[in-house]
C-alpha cells in the first residue's frame, strides 16, 4: 500500500500545489479550511447527515453522500470523481448518493471543468479525501470495541474484525467518527487492490435526466422572478449608437428596456473575459415569448467599432491585444492567410538545417490545410439566473469555471466576493463555451438594474452568432525527401485568425533531423476562444493527413511509418523539448492496429484510415472503415485506443469517446461558419450543418491501454485524431486527398 504523510490540522485536511498543466503550475488545496465536523440537528435520522470530510456525509442509518466538486455538462465527472472517493473509503456503491457541490473556494480551491484536467488534478486528493474518512471510522471501531485499528479491515461499507468476528456498518460510528481529528497519515491502495475503480458504472444522474427532472438553469424558477433577453449588433466590428424602445414598451408584460456596459470603462480583462459585444440593449419582462416579440419592436442604430487596443491578464502574463476595425469576410480571411503563408513566419523550432536538406532534396512533398470558424453549438443554449440584493448576489449558472468568474463579478457589479453564492447548475454541453461567463455579469448587472430576481435567456441565434468561436486556421506541410526515398527534413508553417494551432514540440518533432516550424497570426475583432482540444483539433487532422501521404509516397503502411518515427524519437530522439511520450504513443498505435485486424488479407478492400494524436497528458488512435453509397460518405466502423492512465469508470470513459467521435466527425465532415460583412450567415440549425443521428457511425469499438499511470485526459484526446483519420479513409473510399474543413465541400466539388 502507498503511504502517505502530510501536515493535516482539523480546519487545512490538505494542500497541493505540485499539478502542472500545459506549462503551468497551479497551487490549490480542495480539503483547506474544513469546517468542525458537526451531526446536522433538527432533521429525521435518514437526514441526518454527519460531517467527516469536506466531501463525505454519512447517516446513522448508513447512507453515504460524497460531493462532486467539478462543473458537470456531460462528461460524466459527476460520477467519476465521486466513485475515486468511495474506492478509498471502502464504501458500497448502491448506498452512495452523489450531491453536485456549489461554488465553495475553502472547501474546493479548483472547481474547474476543462482541459481534461479533472480526474487527472483531482486523483490524489480526492483519494486521500476518502482514505483519511476510512480511517476516522476504523478509528472510532477501534475505540469502541478496544482492539487496535490494525487488526480492522473495511469493505462494502462495514468495518470488521475478525479475531473476534465483529462487524459493524459506517452508519453506526459516523457520529463517533465525527468528532476525531482528521488524521495526519493516511494510507492509499494500490491500484491492485481497487474493487470499485475500473468497473463499468451507470451515469448517478441518469434517471434524472431521461425523466426531465430539473438539472438545468433553464428549469430554475424564484417566485417573482423576470425574463431578460439582449441585443448585440448582428455584425462583428459594429457597436451600440443609439435606439428607440417606445414601440416595445407598449407591448404587454415588459417592464423595461435599458442598455448596459458589461465590462465597466478601464477593467482590465483576464483570460476568460470576451470582449464580444459589450455595449448591449436587454429587454426585461414577465416571460419569454413576450420579451422575444418586443424585441423586434426596438428600432437601433448601429455603428463602425474604432480600431483599439487592450492589455488582457492572459495565463501567460499580461499581453497586449490588437482589435481591429472593419467588416471581416470569409473570402478575405482566406486570402489574408494564403499571403501569410508566401512570408517568412516567427521560428517557433528549429532542429538541423532543414533549408539545406530541402535545397538538396529529390523531391518534396508540399500540402496546405485549412479550416473554417466554428461555433459550439451546445444543445442547451446559455441562460444564467441572477438575484442581486443588498446583502447577497445570488447565481444559478451553467460555468465550467465559476473560480474564473468570480473576480470578474466583483470587479463590474461592485459587490463583495463574500456576498457571492454561486449554485452550479448542469451543463447542457460546455466544450469549452462555458469558460467564458460573460453571461452571469450580464445577469448582474440585470438583477441590480430591475432590483429582482432576473432569468437571462439566449436564443439559438444569440448563441451563434455572439462569438467564442474555433478560430479559422490554415497550415503549410513540406517534406524534403532524397534519392533514396528517406524523409530528410520536415518543415510546418502556419497560423490563423487571430491565433495559430501550431504544437512545436509534439510529434513529428524529434523524429527528424533537420525540423523547422513557423507560425503566424492575424487579428480579428471575431472573438475566439478555447474549444474542444484546442488548436489540437485542427493540427492533428493537418499532421496526421500528412503523415499518411508521405508514408504511401515513400510506399510504407501508415501505421508501420508512425511507429517507425516514434522508435526513432524514443531510442535517438532530436532535441530536448520533446512533450510526448513515445513509448505511450507506440502503444495506442499497436493497440488500435491489433483490435481493427489492419493486417487481414481483406485489409486493401476495406476503405480504412488510420490517425494518432497526443494532447492533454493522453494518447489516442483511431481506425475508421468509410464507404460511398450515392456518392455521399457513410462510416461504417471507428476502432478507437486511448492510453488516459487508470480508468476510473470504463462505462463514462467509453462514452466519452464515442462522443468524441461522433463529435469530430461531424465538425470534420460539416462544420463550418461563414462571415459576410463581419456577419455570421449560419445562425440556426436550419443554417447550420450538424451531423444527424444516421450518419453516425454504424459501430465504434473503443478499447483503453491498462497500466497503472496516473489517469491524465479523456475529455480532449479522442477528438482531434479522428479527424485525420476520417479524411485518410474517405482518400482511400474516394481516391481523392482532401486539405479543407469541412471536408463535405470537397467531396461534392465537381472537376
Amino acid at each position: 500500500m502507498e503511504k502517505t504523510n502530510k501536515n493535516y490540522s482539523r480546519r487545512s485536511f490538505l494542500k497541493v500545489t505540485s499539478i502542472s498543466g500545459g506549462g503551468m503550475m497551479i497551487g490549490f488545496g480542495w480539503l483547506a479550511s474544513i469546517k468542525p465536523n458537526e451531526v446536522l440537528a433538527g432533521t429525521p435520522a435518514a437526514e441526518k447527515w454527519v460531517e467527516l470530510t469536506g466531501f463525505v456525509k454519512i447517516t446513522p442509518d448508513n447512507q453515504v453522500k460524497i460531493m462532486s466538486p467539478n462543473p458537470e455538462f456531460g462528461q460524466n465527472v459527476i460520477t467519476s470523481m465521486p466513485m475515486i472517493i468511495a474506492e478509498e473509503l471502502d464504501a458500497d456503491w448502491k448506498n452512495v448518493q452523489v450531491e453536485q457541490a456549489d461554488f465553495n473556494t475553502p472547501k474546493y480551491k479548483r472547481q474547474f471543468t476543462g482541459g481534461s484536467q479533472s480526474i487527472r488534478q483531482g486523483w490524489q486528493i480526492l483519494r486521500k479525501a476518502g482514505a483519511a474518512a476510512r480511517l476516522m471510522l476504523l478509528q472510532a471501531a477501534a475505540a469502541e470495541w478496544k482492539v487496535p485499528v490494525a487488526e480492522l479491515t473495511t469493505s462494502q461499507g462495514m468495518v470488521h474484525h475478525a479475531n473476534s468476528n465483529r462487524s459493524i456498518n459506517y452508519g453506526s460510528l459516523s457520529t463517533a467518527a465525527a468528532q476525531l481529528p482528521v488524521p495526519e497519515n493516511v494510507v492509499l491502495k494500490k491500484t491492485t487492490e481497487f474493487s470499485l475503480l475500473g468497473t463499468h458504472q451507470k451515469n448517478v444522474e441518469g434517471k434524472k435526466i431521461v425523466r426531465g427532472q430539473s438539472l438545468f438553469t433553464m428549469d430554475y424558477r424564484q417566485e417573482g422572478m423576470l425574463i431578460a433577453m439582449t441585443i448585440r449588433p448582428s455584425a462583428f466590428g459594429m457597436q451600440l449608437k443609439s435606439y428607440d424602445a417606445s414601440a416595445a414598451l407598449q407591448m404587454p408584460g415588459i417592464k423595461d428596456v435599458f442598455d448596459i456596459k458589461v465590462y465597466k470603462e478601464g477593467y482590465e480583462r483576464a483570460g476568460f473575459d470576451t470582449r464580444t459585444f459589450n455595449h448591449l440593449l436587454v429587454v426585461v419582462g414577465r416571460s419569454t415569448w413576450e420579451v422575444m416579440n418586443a424585441r423586434k419592436k426596438i428600432s437601433i442604430q448601429w455603428e463602425p467599432i474604432r480600431e483599439t487596443k487592450e492589455v488582457v491578464a492572459g495565463w501567460g502574463g499580461k499581453q497586449e491585444e490588437l482589435i481591429p476595425a472593419g467588416l471581416e469576410n470569409t473570402a478575405d480571411h482566406v486570402k489574408k492567410m494564403q499571403d501569410m503563408q508566401k512570408k517568412p513566419g516567427r521560428v517557433l523550432r528549429k532542429d538541423g538545417h532543414p533549408e539545406e536538406a530541402f535545397a538538396k532534396a529529390k523531391k518534396v512533398l508540399e500540402r496546405t490545410y485549412s479550416a473554417p470558424f466554428l461555433p459550439h453549438n451546445t444543445m442547451e443554449p446559455i441562460s444564467c439566473f441572477a438575484h442581486i440584493t443588498d446583502e447577497k448576489a445570488f447565481f444559478v449558472a451553467p460555468t465550467q469555471a465559476p473560480e474564473f468568474i468570480k473576480p470578474t463579478l466583483v470587479a463590474n457589479l461592485g459587490i463583495p466576493a463574500s456576498s457571492i453564492d454561486i449554485q452550479l447548475a448542469r451543463m447542457g454541453g460546455g466544450f469549452g463555451r462555458r469558460a467564458y461567463c460573460h453571461y452571469m455579469v450580464e445577469a448582474g448587472l440585470i438583477s441590480q438594474k430591475m432590483k429582482a430576481p432576473i432569468k437571462l435567456i439566449y436564443t439559438r441565434e444569440d448563441d451563434m452568432t455572439n462569438g467564442i468561436y474555433r478560430p479559422a486556421y490554415m497550415v503549410t506541410y513540406r517534406a524534403a525527401i532524397n534519392e533514396k526515398n528517406e524523409v530528410t527534413a520536415v518543415h510546418i508553417k502556419g497560423g490563423g485568425i487571430p491565433e495559430n494551432a501550431i504544437h512545436a514540440d509534439r510529434f513529428p518533432a524529434g523524429a527528424f533531423d533537420n525540423y523547422l516550424a513557423e507560425g503566424w497570426q492575424i487579428p480579428s475583432n471575431i472573438t475566439i476562444g478555447a474549444f474542444r482540444a484546442p488548436r489540437s483539433n485542427f493540427i492533428a487532422s493537418a499532421e496526421q493527413s500528412f503523415l499518411d501521404e508521405l508514408a504511401e509516397l515513400i510506399g510504407k503502411d501508415p501505421i508501420d511509418y508512425r511507429i517507425e518515427l516514434l522508435k526513432r524519437a524514443k531510442t535517438n530522439p532530436v532535441g530536448k523539448n520533446n512533450d510526448y511520450d513515445a513509448d505511450r504513443y507506440i502503444g495506442v498505435l499497436e493497440l488500435v492496429k491489433e483490435k481493427s485486424n489492419w493486417r487481414k488479407e481483406n485489409n486493401k478492400e476495406l476503405r480504412r484510415g488510420v490517425a494518432a494524436y497526443f494532447c492533454h497528458n493522453s494518447y489516442a488512435a483511431h481506425v475508421v472503415d468509410v464507404t460511398m453509397k450515392n456518392g455521399q460518405p457513410v462510416v461504417d466502423k471507428v476502432v478507437s485506443a486511448l492510453d488516459c492512465g487508470v480508468v476510473v469508470n470504463p462505462e463514462g470513459a467509453k462514452n466519452m469517446v464515442e462522443g468524441a467521435v461522433v463529435d469530430g466527425i461531424g465538425n470534420a465532415l460539416f462544420g463550418g461558419l461563414r462571415f459576410e460583412k463581419g456577419e455570421p450567415m449560419q445562425k440556426n440549425f436550419h443554417q447550420y450543418r450538424m451531423i444527424r443521428h444516421n450518419e453516425a457511425p454504424k459501430k465504434i469499438d473503443v478499447h483503453f491501454v491498462q497500466n497503472t499511470i496516473d489517469p491524465t485526459g479523456l475529455g480532449e484526446p479522442p477528438f482531434p485524431p479522428i479527424f485525420g483519420a476520417l479524411a485518410n479513409a474517405l482518400y482511400k473510399a474516394t481516391g481523392k486527398r482532401l486539405y479543407q474543413q469541412p471536408f463535405i465541400n470537397e467531396l461534392n466539388k465537381k472537376g
